[in-house]
């Protein structure tokens, strides 16, 4: 039976790379973002292979979530997968010099919009007493850097999720998991740095970062496990990377 799988923030790195490889291996896919013409470029290349059903709004948005998850036609009505990977960096800086719209913006995207995407599907999931849960953490879930404050606050927030959905939800043998990546080379660091290609570059230089398939492709070992079988918790670095602050450049 091909299995339904919904991703959010799917109109870029992470996101986009795991739509492409569970799409190759024949699950139907659910494309999740808030820019219209990327997800538009992205349904039409996924559709060739697949069926794929686009979603356009922001997470943080409570009712937007709650109106496109209800919107389902009903061939995609039934999530099998669901992988929160909306999520954000904004800023770099001291908390004492913190722009509090950043914080607002990391909170609400990391770990507000995680719960309104997860309570709008888990009911269904719990009624066939089936669905699998990954959520897409950090490195900053697991150890807080000089700046990250904030940013490092709310992956806490998403390992400590992950740990309580997977024992609330035990009851109804839902799986649950997270994975915690390093450095992606991805839109990542633009966005922290608002748009400061300069700065965002000097972040992936002097060493092999991970890439967004690398990641998509653990996504997809961990989903096609046996169901017996829950990878619950899952920390990735690139061989450079020894923590947060230790990379070995060249």
């Amino acid at each position: 039976m091909t299995k339904t799988a919904f991703i959010t923030g799917a109109t870029s790195g992470i996101g986009k790379a795991t739509a492409k490889i569970l799409a190759q291996n024949n699950y139907k896919i659910i494309l999740c973002g808030r820019r219209k013409e990327r997800l538009e470029a992205l349904h039409k290349e996924l559709s060739a292979i697949t069926e794929v059903h686009s979603l356009q709004f922001d997470v943080r948005d409570k009712k937007a979530v709650y109106e496109a998850i209800d919107s389902l036609p009903e061939a995609f009505s039934t999530i099998d997968i669901l992988i929160n990977n909306a999520g954000n960096a904004h800023g770099l800086d001291p908390i004492q010099d913190g722009d509090t719209d950043d914080w607002d913006a990391m909170i609400d995207i990391n770990v507000k919009g995680l719960l309104y995407v997860s309570k709008a599907i888990i009911p269904q999931m719990k009624e066939r007493k089936s669905g699998h849960i990954i959520n897409i953490g950090s490195t900053a879930a697991k150890e807080v850097y000089p700046n990250g404050n904030v940013y490092c606050a709310t992956k806490h927030a998403v390992d400590a999720l992950s740990q309580g959905m997977r024992m609330d939800l035990n009851p109804f043998s839902i799986r649950v998991g997270a994975i915690h990546p390093g450095m992606v080379e991805t839109e990542f660091s633009e966005v922290r740095f608002k748009g400061d290609t300069e700065k965002a570059e000097k972040v992936y230089k002097g060493f092999s970062p991970l890439q967004p398939e690398d990641i998509a492709d653990i996504i997809h070992f961990v989903v096609s496990r046996p169901y017996h079988v829950n990878i619950a918790d899952l920390v990735v670095m690139s061989t450079a990377q020894a923590s947060s602050t230790i990379v070995k450049r060249e």
